[in-house]
């Protein structure tokens, strides 16, 4: 089975790059820029096909892939070319990509979700044990709104969230009668149950599924997710977390295969690889769109900065500079993407 869970993995990896790159794609087709090839993955190329203007290929390492537009790069004659598009035109075809990501996504997690029980986690108290000392604070039927400040999305962020904090001491806002209470310094500790397991003394509730909720309850993970990267992204810059906490797609198989191969049905095994690439595509929506040069947030922020230049300028800037800027970043990134690849097939193997 483990074999299976791999492939199934980098089946999912292929599927969510080549879903980035189609959303580039269309809608560059779609606003009349000439597309001059369409490949899943870089190197070089082990299958291609022309059909029209396009160069469709499949490459032989399996990182990334591209979307090469007629003048993406550089300065181009063609009418049809990427910097001769509207503005508004370039902004959706370079967002395009984590739009999609965020779509395949959000759909993943719906689909998990409908297929994993009979019952949602709510966020709220359904059991409170007797002797914790913050049953004179908490309530049976209290609804967990946020914890230290972090918005409660879905059941699992409560935990998540209060052991990010070790000190056992959170500021709580509740729905409480309809109402938001804030509840500060309650005194929250994992000190209950037994010496393998313990626990913060209170029980979560359970809902019957419904089409709404499912909807609602995958919207809200999702949701949860962007909160995650941007949270991780705080960790490192904070120091909380460093380099040996990073992964790349190696250690991202490695773990999503290892963690498949102990659930109990092989139903089970496949719902936890989907609902973790659920996870990765929104990952993978939001690190693009972080205005970095030569990822698509990058791009973004130069279109915006360029074409308020030409503007106040009145004539066209020279593209070659943005070019050289994106394609130094991208550099770095892959050298980036090499060392984490590295540093996960070390850790396999050690």
């Amino acid at each position: 089975m483990t074999v299976f869970y791999i492939l199934l993995a980098i089946l999912l990896f292929g599927v969510l790059i080549l879903v980035h790159e189609f959303g580039h794609f269309i809608t560059a087709k779609l606003s009349g820029v000439q597309v001059n090839e369409f490949s899943l993955f870089m190197g070089p190329a082990i299958w291609k096909k022309q059909k029209g203007e396009t160069l469709y290929s499949l490459r032989c390492i399996p990182i990334g892939g591209y979307c090469a537009m007629e003048g993406e790069d550089g300065d181009s004659d063609n009418p049809r070319a990427f910097g001769n598009a509207k503005v508004w035109k370039r902004l959706i075809i370079l967002v395009a990509g984590s739009a999609m990501n965020f779509l395949i996504g959000f759909l993943i997690t719906v689909l998990v979700v409908s297929l994993s029980g009979d019952y949602l986690r709510t966020t709220q108290i359904a059991l409170i044990e007797e002797g914790r000392p913050f049953e004179q604070v908490l309530r049976v039927g209290d609804e967990f709104y946020s914890i230290d400040g972090e918005r409660v999305y879905v059941g699992s962020d409560i935990t998540m969230l209060l052991d990010r904090d070790d000190s056992g001491v959170h500021d709580l806002v509740v729905i409480r009668d309809g109402e938001k209470l804030h509840l500060a310094d309650v005194p929250l500790k994992r000190d209950y149950g037994t010496e393998e397991q313990k626990f913060y003394g209170f029980s979560i509730g359970i809902e019957e599924k419904s089409f709404s909720g499912v909807l609602s309850y995958s919207w809200n993970n999702c949701r949860d997710f962007v909160r995650m990267v941007r949270m991780g992204l705080s960790d490192l810059f904070t120091g909380k977390a460093g380099l040996k906490d990073m992964s790349g797609p190696v250690g991202i198989v490695s773990v999503v295969t290892e963690q498949s191969v102990q659930s109990e049905t092989v139903g089970d095994g496949v719902l936890y690889v989907l609902y973790m690439f659920g996870f990765i595509a929104i990952n993978l929506a939001v690190m693009n769109l972080l205005p970095i040069p030569a990822l698509d947030g990058g791009r973004v922020v130069c279109l915006l900065v360029t074409a308020a230049a030409e503007k106040l300028l009145r004539r066209k800037l020279n593209p070659k500079y943005e070019a050289y800027l994106n394609g130094a970043f991208m550099i770095l990134l892959l050298a980036f993407m090499a060392l984490i690849t590295f540093k996960d097939i070390f850790q396999l193997f050690t």
